[in-house]
């Protein structure tokens, strides 16, 4: 039998004012110089397979208790081999950020650190999304050069974000699939590349139903998620569907949780059956990871196997390549002297680990196609003013009494308050790295040359907490001619192992914007972290403006003044449902997303009675949007897959959507445009309406008219019946822009139903 160790250390060297070179392997004088993984000119398929056969019978793994083995996320490597050490755990969710296979040491001390993934969604800009996911990709590339890092990056989370108490519904897009899909087809594009190699590897994440941390005695590690065909179909699994079929990822990693009885890690049907042989996830040879040390969920937390070396048997024979540990928590060894792992599929594990890094270019030196990013390719000004950029354009106005924006004058003093008005380490949010530069909102404001005072503020506090700010605050703010408050939540209210348990505003905090609103002067609220429902504010006269920043990276400050003084216009819109309070009543583990017993319905979809809708977002400035004369009123559905050559015709383009907009007001704005689609037509229940089209049109300017196009696929039309199957239905339909609604355009769908995908069935007993 041979040996599977793995292979190594980061690619590179930096080498003063010449380009990197790889370090992985000596394909010169090395041992493996004339083995095939040296020869560039040959497959990827064909170079995996060489290295792997070229691992020989002393040098197996399996009867060792280390944890630094191939099938593990942290290898030792094979000295006889030159395969140095390595370590396949890097992050990059919103910027390089910290992993136990990242090194922030000299000369790479720092990356970009750009706003968490739910406000960049609230941008509704793709073309954003891309050029952040470049500069997140270069810098982590140049990291890997210079031997800081792995190419393998764990990112993105793409999970649907259907209930707002998740702790970590930050790192994801939002909770509508359409635009999650949009987000992650662009970001993939960007963080991979589209060339003969790929950037870095990203790894879609966590596939699949996860969204829970803790709730009760139910936590992620023994979760058992519950989740119809048709829900699976029509909501849990589309971003992941974007992945794999139609953006080729080079990564999976699957999930703590169960899905209808089988832990996710473990289950044929959605490792094999959907992801490899229904979206056709096998071009490339691509590798899935466990999540970290879930392979020890099947048998301790799931029973769904007697032993540790059982349940590690049943997740790589069910398709996964590496188990991601922190140490040895998988039994490999014992899976392997059982006979339940076999070198079959040792074997298929070790080449679709080692493709991947060939198709990164990992072990062709200076003939990698990215071989010469370096440290001078990181924080870059083109970076810095990107980041501040994204932002701008994510920050959405969700209150505003014609407060905003405030045309200070020489001489204006402003209070600013709250925990994070002058504490530049709330900007970040989770999974992030060393930032090249924290700028906080007082920050912005004394570079501007505004007279500021400034006080802190409760963070979590209750109503009867310990008052040690109102007095501090309402003594400044009457000496200001401004108050800006800067509150909400932090981390500590919810993150990776922790959900909330309530919607609300703190009790302290409304408590202190009671008092300072009751003053009389012009009162901005600024809200960072998850959202909250914001009832008790929008009731308040006195509190003339709300906007909800969440953790907007590095240049947070500067972009949030920027917005307030009016030096930028604001027209962010919310990735997700603002919901009532008492939405907590439902409970976490109940995956339906449709109505029915207590459960009021999820997602903006389902739920009639929003404190504030997902796609709401003021301007400074009033839009008027309309369909065009020439939008369509009929569409032939015969017609359209006629002409549709696609092999996934819900991808195929039909006739777009002609709008027009205006800005009414006298000032330069971007606008984002959202149309959605309601009717009554397939299976019940209907959705309330449904996102099948958005865009972010830049720089209206006052008074200008633009006329735009929205596009549009078969499969923004189609829905998901009960099997899962996705189908056109032919009828009336009302088409909505805007949130609310400007105007509505009647589209007749004519011909017969249409199949556009026929979801493969589960086994009987696994329907819920």
């Amino acid at each position: 039998m041979r040996s599977l160790g793995f292979t190594g250390s980061i690619l590179a060297t930096l080498l003063v004012s010449v380009a990197n070179s790889a370090i992985g392997l000596d394909c010169t004088n090395g041992p493996l110089k004339s083995n095939k993984i040296c020869d560039v000119n040959a497959s990827p398929p064909e170079r995996a397979a060489a290295l792997v056969g070229a691992m020989e019978q002393q040098e197996t793994i399996f009867m060792q208790s280390t944890s630094s083995h191939p099938l593990r996320s942290k290898s030792k490597g094979v000295s006889r081999l030159g395969l140095p050490a390595y370590n396949w755990w890097g992050e990059a969710l919103h910027g390089v950020a910290d992993a136990p296979g990242v090194s922030f040491s000299p000369p790479f001390t720092s990356a970009t650190s750009f706003l968490m993934p739910i406000l960049m969604s609230a941008a509704f800009d793709d073309d954003l999304i891309f050029k952040v996911a470049i500069i997140i990709s270069t810098e982590a590339r140049a990291f890997s050069n210079g031997g800081r890092a792995p190419v393998d990056f764990w990112t993105p989370n793409i999970n649907p974000y259907k209930d707002p108490r998740w702790g970590r519904g930050s790192e994801t897009p939002g909770e509508d699939a359409t635009r999650l899909k949009g987000y992650t087809k662009q970001l993939l594009a960007g963080l991979e590349g589209n060339g003969t190699q790929k950037r870095i590897i990203a790894t879609c994440k966590h596939y699949a139903g996860n969204d829970l941390e803790k709730w009760g005695n139910v936590d992620r590690h023994n979760f058992n998620a519950k989740i119809t065909m048709q829900d699976l179909a029509e909501y849990y699994l589309q971003p992941f569907q974007q992945c794999a079929r139609d953006s080729k990822v080079g990564s999976f990693m699957c999930s703590y949780n169960a899905v209808n009885g089988v832990p996710a890690c473990a289950d044929t049907y959605l490792l094999q059956t959907i992801l490899r042989d229904h979206w056709g996830w096998t071009e490339d040879n691509n590798c899935i990871t466990s999540d970290c040390e879930a392979v020890l969920d099947v048998s301790t937390n799931h029973h769904y196997a007697k032993t540790n070396a059982e349940g590690t048997a049943l997740i790589f024979n069910a398709g996964i390549d590496t188990s991601y540990e922190y140490t040895g928590s998988s039994n490999i060894p014992g899976a392997w002297k059982s006979g339940a792992l076999n070198i079959t599929t040792v074997d298929r594990a070790l080449k679709r680990l080692y493709e991947g890094l060939v198709r990164a270019g990992y072990f062709d030196g200076d003939q990698a196609l990215y071989s010469r990013l370096g440290v001078s390719d990181v924080n870059t000004r083109m970076a810095q003013q990107l980041a501040q950029q994204a932002a701008v354009d994510g920050i959405v106005m969700l209150k505003n009494d014609k407060t905003l924006p405030l045309a200070l004058k020489s001489g204006s003093k402003v209070a600013m308050f709250g925990f994070w008005a002058n504490d530049s380490a709330k900007l970040q949010g989770g999974y992030s790295g060393n930032a090249p530069l924290l700028h906080s909102p007082v920050y912005a404001a004394e570079q501007l040359g505004i007279s500021v005072a400034t006080t802190s503020g409760p963070i979590l506090q209750g109503a009867n907490a310990q008052d040690n700010w109102t007095t501090n605050a309402l003594e400044a703010a009457q000496k200001s001619d401004y108050i800006w408050y800067f509150g909400g939540l932090d981390t500590s209210a919810a993150a990776e192992g922790s959900d909330r348990t309530t919607l609300d505003w703190p009790a302290a905090q409304v408590n202190l914007i009671t008092k300072l609103e009751s003053l009389g002067k012009p009162l901005v609220v600024v809200q960072m972290g998850d959202m909250v429902d914001n009832s008790p504010l929008l009731a308040m006269r006195g509190v003339n403006s709300i906007l909800w920043a969440s953790w907007p990276g590095q240049d947070g400050g500067p972009a949030i003044v920027q917005i307030i003084t009016g030096a930028k216009s604001v027209a962010g819109r919310l990735p997700i449902t603002q919901y009532p309070s008492n939405y907590t009543s439902l409970a976490m583990t109940d995956m339906n997303l449709r109505p029915g017993g207590s459960n009021p319905g999820r997602t903006y979809r389902w739920f009639p009675n929003p404190v504030q809708a997902f796609g709401f977002g003021l301007n400074y400035v009033p839009f008027r949007a309309n369909f065009s004369k020439s939008a369509p009123s009929t569409l032939s559905i015969q017609g359209m897959i006629g002409s549709c050559k696609n092999p996934h015709p819900d991808t195929c383009s039909i006739p777009p959507l002609p709008i027009v907009v205006t800005n009414g007001g006298n000032r330069t704005s971007d606008f984002v445009a959202l149309a959605f689609i309601k009717g009554r037509n397939g299976p019940k229940p209907h959705p309330l309406k449904t996102l099948i089209s958005y865009a972010r049109f830049r720089d209206i300017s006052g008074g200008q008219k633009r006329e735009a196009r929205l596009p549009l696929t078969l499969g923004n039309l189609a829905r998901h019946e009960e099997a899962g199957n996705t189908v056109v239905y032919p009828g009336e339909y009302e088409v909505l822009l805007d949130e609310p609604a400007q105007a509505t355009l009647k589209l007749t769908l004519t011909g017969t139903a249409v199949t556009l995908d026929k979801w493969p069935a589960p086994p009987s007993e696994r329907v819920f």
